[in-house]
């Protein structure tokens, strides 16, 4: 079975910085790019950052460059569990969300074509609040 859990959502200041952890297990994961989304309320899901560590692929968003680092667990080849991590600094209010990772091996061709409702797995968000 699948599962997508993500930890380390918090209350902070404006400047501040949150790390972010979505820990997988249940599927090959050097198979799947792994991403981070976010959404607030009455806002439409939008993409944050993405990694796929087997091709060494990385994706920001323009909002986010500079500020986010997204890293992978380097895990051995074939193993089925592994953590991706998001590293936030210098938090605007603007990055209040709920943030969730999703796993998918065509993630960033889905992520081309705004495809975001068709990513395979989906963890259940963890919450992010940055006060000014």
């Amino acid at each position: 079975e699948v599962h997508l859990v993500e930890s380390g959502g918090d209350l902070v200041q404006a400047g501040g910085s949150l790390k972010l952890s979505c820990a997988t297990s249940g599927f090959t994961f050097d198979d799947y790019a792994i991403g981070w989304f976010r959404q607030a309320p009455g806002k439409e899901r939008e993409v944050v950052a993405c990694i796929s560590s087997w091709q060494g692929q990385t994706y920001y968003a323009d909002s986010v460059k500079g500020r986010f680092t997204i890293s992978a667990d380097d895990t051995p080849s074939g193993a089925t569990r592994g953590t991706v991590y998001l590293q936030m600094n210098s938090l605007k209010p603007e990055d209040s969300a709920t943030y969730y990772c999703a796993a998918d091996n065509e993630l960033f061709l889905k992520i081309a074509v705004g495809r975001y409702d068709k990513m395979d797995y989906w963890g259940e968000g963890t919450l992010v609040t940055v006060s000014s």
